[in-house]
């Protein structure tokens, strides 16, 4: 009895061949598949999905396989052959930034054009060809020419960073008391598509809050402007208490 492998595995060109052989010698499926080391339904499939009218021919059995196997996947969108590609080609040329090429198409083409790419796409593309002077071309075009893109996820994410930014676990233990003002926290809250963004300041024994309209919805303007109203709010307290001698 034959011993099949636990793992599926494609038929290659010189499998075809002893099978087109094999059936010359008009072999049943079961005989070919004790000499292929196959299952019975792969060599049922094959002969019924690639053989011809007039009988099983290997290469034209490889060349139906391939052919099936290319229309199950299609090409992408940024491909090297594509207009589309020459077109981004050219704003690399050009020194164009993804961000700029993205916006350009997205104003030339309606939503949904299939000539509409993102980011993603052209990095993509650019890091899926082969290595040689398109390749190279493509990467020293880029604003920070690497030749391997570095997974965000291993790296620093360095969008919207605050420099010297503290925990808010390292905080005195005495503002969990709540026993003495002057100890605030702030936050930003921020509408649909990142608009209309507005700084929350909370004084902590109080529980006064503050809200002030931000011109920026990044969150280090947004930690600059909330430390710009806690000095103002403190010196405005220490003022209002020295002219009632408190």
């Amino acid at each position: 009895m034959h011993s099949t492998s636990p793992h599926y595995r494609h038929l290659q060109p010189e499998d075809r061949m002893t099978l087109a052989s094999l059936q010359q010698q008009n072999y049943s499926i079961r005989a070919m598949t004790r000499v292929l080391n196959r299952s019975p339904g792969t060599i049922s499939r094959e002969l019924s999905r690639n053989a011809d009218p007039s009988g099983y021919a290997s290469s034209q059995a490889q060349k139906r396989c391939q052919h099936r196997r290319q229309s199950a996947r299609p090409q992408r969108r940024l491909h090297a052959d594509s207009s589309l590609f020459g077109l981004v080609q050219h704003f690399f040329q050009a020194l164009w930034s993804q961000e700029q090429i993205v916006l350009t198409l997205a104003r030339i083409y309606p939503k949904g054009h299939k000539s509409r790419v993102s980011h993603e796409t052209i990095y993509n593309c650019i890091y899926a060809q082969p290595v040689g002077e398109l390749c190279l071309e493509l990467v020293t075009c880029l604003r920070q020419a690497h030749y391997k893109r570095t997974p965000r996820s291993k790296g620093q994410d360095r969008r919207d960073q605050i420099p010297d930014m503290l925990s808010i676990y390292v905080r005195p233990p005495a503002i969990e008391d709540r026993q003495f003002p002057g100890h605030s926290e702030g936050d930003l809250i921020k509408g649909q598509a990142n608009a209309s963004p507005v700084g929350m300041l909370v004084e902590r024994t109080s529980r006064l809050l503050m809200l002030l309209k931000l011109p920026h919805p990044k969150p280090a303007s947004a930690a600059n402007v909330l430390q710009a109203l806690y000095r103002q709010a403190t010196q405005r307290c220490a003022t209002h208490a020295a002219e009632h001698d408190v």
